[in-house]
């Protein structure tokens, strides 16, 4: 077990010396190279930037666009919903009307039904004592002939 401890041990530490001198050396860069690369580096960034400046002009244009349809949008509703708006008054100046008409035709139907009611009321009324005076008239006209028929000789007597 030794052994293995140490063969393990001697193989990590030869490992890592060789990775040691696994690194190169960077040739040296020239004061002129430097600014060269700090030049493309300047002017790729000012390729970025104008690319995001016309990126975010694209989109604020694109934002104008849809806010304009949006607006346009808006507005056709707005027309739809005066229309609409129109048309429900006009209905409801029309159920108003046609609720007037048919209460004031059901009151004067009420008045009539009462009248009528009143002035058969008053017939039966006046019927009923005209029928008590017929009846007594006729009990009149009844005791009448009797008294007559008392009156007269008998009939073969003439």
């Amino acid at each position: 077990m030794k052994k293995t401890f140490i063969l393990l041990f001697f193989s990590i530490a030869l490992l890592s010396y060789s990775a040691a001198f696994a690194v190169e050396v960077a040739p040296r860069i020239s004061d002129r190279e430097i600014i060269e690369s700090l030049a493309e580096l300047k002017a790729g960034q000012s390729a970025l930037q104008q690319q995001i400046n016309d990126l975010k002009e694209s989109a604020n244009k694109r934002f104008d666009d849809t806010n304009r349809r949006i607006d346009d949008l808006k507005e056709s509703n707005n027309k739809q919903f005066d229309g609409v708006n129109k048309r429900l008054d006009t209905l409801q100046w029309l159920l108003g009307l046609f609720i007037t008409v048919a209460l004031s035709l059901m009151g004067i139907m009420g008045r009539i039904l009462w009248n009528q009611q009143k002035k058969l009321t008053q017939i039966e009324t006046s019927l009923e004592a005209q029928k008590e005076e017929l009846s007594f008239l006729k009990t009149l006209m009844e005791k009448l002939q009797t008294l007559i028929e008392k009156l007269l000789p008998p009939r073969g007597v003439l």
